[in-house]
């Protein structure tokens, strides 16, 4: 089997039996998600988040291998996260196993999607 080179992995994580309160705490939420993306050595840009009404959370980190997302359910103790990065230094699952920590999930299901298959991409331009 030939090794697939890719320009991303994107992991889309589902979380579940989660802390009610940490979830509907914006700061807190923006807080971890920070902190995932540094624990997968991620550098970070900007991050931008909102509280709904009348509970939920919405965020996205930048950094500059791409970008962590959240929205949170508390009142179902459910977040869906996305952790796309870019090249190979940055690893999207220690963000996920952090959040799971934090976020004290009673357990986490999650696919990574290879993003920008090269030789994918290569025959596309050919065929253009």
């Amino acid at each position: 089997m030939t090794k697939m080179n890719s320009l991303g992995r994107h992991v889309l994580a589902e979380f579940y039996g989660c802390d009610f309160k940490t979830l509907d705490d914006q700061e807190q939420v923006r807080r971890y998600m920070i902190d995932a993306a540094l624990a997968a050595g991620a550098e970070i840009r900007e991050s931008v988040f909102h509280k709904f009404s009348p509970q939920g959370v919405s965020g996205v980190v930048v950094i500059s291998e791409s970008h962590l997302a959240i929205h949170t359910w508390p009142e179902l103790g459910y977040a869906a996260v996305d952790v796309f990065t870019c090249g190979e230094r940055v690893d999207p699952w220690d963000a996920c196993r952090y959040l799971v920590e934090k976020f004290r999930a009673d357990h986490m299901t999650a696919t990574e999607i290879r993003r920008g298959i090269m030789e994918t991409c290569q025959r596309a331009a050919v065929n253009l």
